[in-house]
């Protein structure tokens, strides 16, 4: 098994920046990728950013441009630096990793922390 907390949410202005990390543990060996969602509230849960085994990087397009996904395997900790926020990036954010495809599938989820962006 695999468990993931999230942290370094919060509120934060318009145009501020906010680092999120996400540690996991257990069966740490099991992870290849790991990727960050969000849900904004009456919305689906959707795809951030996500960073795979290889290191390749991928950003949604809302995104593309303000945010940094990053991963400290040693310290299994993901982290995901987002700059320049707007409103409409308030959401509740969630870490998922997995041995394969990132998403509802076999990985693993925290249990997500929500981020504020004011106006």
């Amino acid at each position: 098994q695999v468990q993931v907390v999230e942290s370094g949410g919060g509120l934060v202005p318009a145009g501020g920046s906010l680092r999120l990390s996400c540690v996991a543990s257990g069966r740490v060996d099991e992870i290849k990728n790991m990727g960050w969602y969000r849900q904004a509230v009456g919305q689906p849960r959707v795809l951030v950013a996500a960073i795979f085994a290889n290191g390749n990087t991928r950003y949604s397009d809302p995104v593309k441009g303000r945010a940094t996904i990053s991963r400290d395997n040693a310290a299994n900790t993901m982290y995901l630096q987002m700059n320049s926020l707007k409103q409409e990036d308030t959401a509740r954010y969630y870490c998922n990793v997995a041995a394969g495809p990132l998403g509802d599938y076999d990985g693993y989820w925290g249990r997500g922390i929500q981020v504020t962006v004011s106006s």
